[in-house]
């Protein structure tokens, strides 16, 4: 299926950005007990994460690959993330602990971005594209309505997840500092 040329990879990525909000009021919507809700939700962010695949994709395939899009991709990414794991640890549905070591990283790894941008803009690695895919995964289990027997498979995605994120994170680091990145 060929797409439109207004439809650019930084064009997704921005609407990305914007309907994260509806991710969010769909967790909240009816107190956020509500079954059907939740799994709209889930859904909401299933299509963000998707969105994310595909403007890679197609940045890749048009070659249309730009230093903004490598710096708002993951931005995209970290609040869709942030914003989905706060309103989880709103609701009592995920401990703030995972939420605040993950988005300690993450707004760290930002403000790093931002302080490093000089040297030119550090691309996403597969250690990051891995980590990003094992958060989706795991906050999308938090979403879920699943069966209490299911939590020690959703707990150990997100612990998972977390190693990830702290590792890929000090990494990142090393890397940019080295000039490795």
């Amino acid at each position: 299926m060929k797409l439109p040329a207004f439809i650019t990879p930084n064009f997704i990525t921005v609407m990305r950005l914007v309907f994260v909000p509806v991710g969010a009021y769909t967790l909240f919507k009816n107190g956020g007990d509500d079954t059907t809700w939740q799994y709209i939700s889930w859904c909401v962010f299933f299509a963000l994460g998707m969105s994310d695949v595909l403007d890679g994709k197609l940045a890749r395939s048009r070659g249309t690959i730009t230093e903004f899009g490598k710096f708002l991709d993951p931005v995209a990414d970290k609040f869709m993330i942030g914003t989905a794991m706060v309103s989880l640890s709103i609701l009592g549905r995920m401990p703030w602990w995972m939420t605040i070591v993950i988005l300690s990283r993450e707004i760290g790894i930002t403000i790093f971005r931002l302080a490093v941008i000089k040297r030119g803009v550090i691309p996403a690695n597969r250690g990051g594209k891995i980590k990003a895919m094992m958060q989706g995964f795991g906050v999308g289990f938090y979403v879920l309505p699943l069966d209490e027997s299911l939590y020690w498979f959703r707990d150990g995605f997100m612990y998972i997840a977390i190693a990830l994120t702290i590792f890929t994170g000090a990494y990142y680091v090393k890397s940019a500092l080295t000039h490795k990145a």
